[in-house]
């Protein structure tokens, strides 16, 4: 009696637990939804109206907030390959006026043969935008400055003192005028001379 109570309370405990697991598990249910049927639009980076893109010889193009590149700063570049809404162009039709997000006035200038413009008619034309006022360049009080350079002393140059002037000598050609007595009769009388007393020395000695 015993065992057998327990055997239906074991198989109604199972019984039970596998109820209790079947309603508490989630299940997954299957919405039908309608489909739409026709095409969904995408957003192309294409502008509206006339562009300009930039050439494919070139890596990049300076932005600048006029149509000059010596009198007008530059505030952007333009990739290769990127677009941008062109609005007007330059008097001498060398830069075109574009779109640029984020600066004054959210426009800028692109020098024209850098960039291909696409455009079903022609743009107009604007004026150049005031230069920007260079910053002042200060200047240094002169009377400041020589109160710190210190004088120099002149240095007096050496006198200049002339050379000794050279006289060359002069040759005259005067000849002198010979003796009455030629030189060689002299010697010759002396030699004689000379002759006899060494003779009358020797007949002397003898």
């Amino acid at each position: 009696m015993t065992s057998r109570f327990y055997k239906i309370s074991a198989a109604l405990l199972i019984v039970l637990g596998g109820l209790f697991l079947v309603f508490l598990t989630p299940t997954a249910h299957t919405v039908l939804a309608q489909q739409p049927t026709g095409s969904v639009p995408t957003v192309t980076g294409t502008p509206l109206g006339p562009y300009v893109i930039v050439n494919s010889d070139v890596d990049f193009v300076n932005v600048r907030t006029g149509p000059s590149e010596y009198f007008y700063p530059k505030i952007g570049i333009l990739m290769r390959g990127q677009t941008a809404s062109a609005l007007a162009r330059s008097p001498d039709l060398s830069w075109i006026q574009i779109r640029y997000i984020g600066v004054p006035g959210n426009v800028g200038w692109i020098y024209a043969p850098n960039v291909r413009l696409v455009s079903s008619g022609f743009l107009t034309i604007v004026e150049p935008p005031p230069t920007s006022t260079p910053p002042a360049t200060p200047t240094i009080n002169p009377t400041l400055v020589s109160a710190f350079v210190a004088p120099q002393t002149p240095t007096r140059l050496p006198t200049f003192t002339p050379p000794v002037l050279v006289e060359n000598p002069v040759f005259s050609d005067v000849s002198e005028t010979p003796s009455r007595i030629p030189l060689g009769l002299i010697v010759l009388s002396l030699g004689f001379i000379g002759a006899l007393i060494a003779i009358f020395s020797l007949l002397r000695g003898r």
